[in-house]
């Protein structure tokens, strides 16, 4: 046996280790960094690795540190938690509730459309499906909506965070995508490619977002029109001053969304400056709202240090994974396994979309973008496809991630939260649907790649 067939053995050994050691439930930075340094550590052994590469982990930190795209990570979940502590979503549901009440299957749309304005204003999945299920899964059962369209209405919803923009996943996958779209146009010798920013994915994404949103309403309305009692209108009296009260709560996200978004899709600013400015817009918001204190600031300043070091930390800890699976000469096995494909580039797209959907049964979108994203990215963009196209299409399928059993977060976000009357199989089977509505979607944008690519090329030529 050679040894450059033995290191790239070992190279998929290695990956299918580190899942099974994420799957066991260990510290996710700490279990891509420990497994891959024993590997490199017992690859050194037999001769096939060459521990010098872990010398290049010292300026891969620094470059982290330095990425002035990254600094827009904590801006955003800063921005994101205060708007949550400031008790936006409560109004928002409230006001909203009541203006589709007497519409078959209202509560759902309505609560699809306070996620959606969440996600472009907060972008945390975990906040929105605990906020949405706290104060929404009552008035829906109470309403006597079927518990399985509930439940998967509001971890549907909660997701869209994912890739609606402002999100915190394109801002990692943005930057994740900026390096590997280089790597691959430098070995295609191009040494002047044109560059692939966040601000690009947040374009590409607008549709595609938004389409999601009206298949989720389409879907309900279906729903709620063939079977009236699975989603029943409301008996209430709706206030004269109903419009008042939506405005009253839609008008300060709305702008807060348009300054953030207006800014980075109009070039006025860059997404960390955008970011800085939503963090200081949500903090007025909390203030008019009279819900700011040095009490609720410390806890949102802990909760937006405890999200962003647990997202740097699993970045550094893919560092090592990465250069030591490239060291053993992984990316040559994953190279000539796409290359062989039947069908080319499409051939090995399906593939990969493939085994991410199926990785997000298991693992976070973070350490699928950390881990799986720089291997499969530069060879799927050297087969001539679009990177804007690419990372949308990822983010779309990472987004399932969140929804997909066994190990879906919104899943267990909303279990906690959910009455007891409400089963675990309730939460699982109402969201099948959902499931297969995004996978629709995702056919969709990989039959029709404008969806992705043409507000980029008409807002940025």
């Amino acid at each position: 046996m050679s040894s450059a067939f033995l290191g790239e053995v070992m190279s998929l050994v290695m990956f299918a280790v580190t899942c099974l050691v994420l799957m066991l439930g260990f510290p996710v930075a700490f279990s891509l960094a420990g497994t891959s340094l024993a590997f490199g550590i017992l690859g050194w052994w037999l001769g096939i690795f060459d521990l010098r590469l872990l010398g290049g982990l010292a300026s891969r930190y620094f470059g982290v540190m330095v990425n002035e795209v990254l600094v827009a990570v904590p801006l955003f979940v800063f921005m994101g938690v205060m708007l949550e502590r400031a008790r936006i979503a409560d109004q928002l549901l409230q006001t909203m509730g009541m203006l589709f009440a007497r519409v078959r299957g209202g509560l759902a749309v309505s609560v699809t459309i306070v996620g959606a304005l969440l996600a472009a204003s907060t972008g945390i999945v975990g906040a929105t499906v605990v906020t949405m299920g706290l104060m929404s899964l009552p008035t829906m059962l109470k309403a006597g909506y079927d518990p399985k369209l509930a439940c998967g209405t509001i971890c549907a919803a909660g997701t869209l965070g994912q890739i609606i923009p402002p999100s915190i996943a394109l801002v990692i996958l943005g930057d994740i995508m900026q390096g590997v779209n280089s790597q691959a146009q430098l070995a295609l010798g191009n040494f002047a490619p044109k560059p692939v920013s966040v601000v690009d994915l947040f374009a590409g994404a607008m549709l595609p977002g938004l389409m999601l949103v009206g298949l989720y309403i389409a879907w309900q309305i279906f729903v709620a029109t063939r079977n009236p009692e699975v989603a029943p209108p409301l008996v209430v009296d709706v206030d004269k001053g109903l419009l008042r009260e939506v405005l009253t709560a839609l008008l300060p996200p709305a702008v807060l969304i348009i300054a953030v978004l207006g800014s980075i899709l109009g070039g006025i600013a860059t997404p960390t400056e955008s970011a800085a400015v939503g963090a200081v817009g949500a903090m007025l918001l909390a203030v008019l709202r009279r819900q700011l204190d040095l009490a609720i600031l410390r806890d949102v300043m802990q909760a937006t240090t405890r999200i962003s070091c647990m997202v740097f930390v699993i970045l550094l800890g893919a560092s090592v994974f990465s250069l030591v699976f490239r060291g053993l000469g992984g990316e040559e096995i994953v190279r000539d396994v796409l290359s062989a494909m039947p069908g080319g580039a499409f051939g090995a797209m399906f593939v990969v979309m493939a085994l991410m959907f199926f990785l997000g049964f298991f693992l976070d979108f973070i350490e699928i973008v950390f881990v799986v994203v720089p291997i499969v990215g530069p060879i799927l963009l050297m087969m001539g496809l679009d990177p804007i196209w690419l990372g949308v299409m990822i983010a779309m399928n990472l987004q399932t991630s969140f929804l997909t059993p066994p190990f879906g977060f919104a899943l267990f976000y909303l279990r906690g939260v959910a009455p007891p009357e409400v089963t675990t199989m309730h939460i699982y089977r109402g969201i099948v649907p959902f499931v297969i509505i995004q996978l629709i979607g995702l056919c969709l944008l990989a039959l029709f790649p404008a969806l992705a690519t043409w507000l980029p090329s008409v807002i940025f030529g």
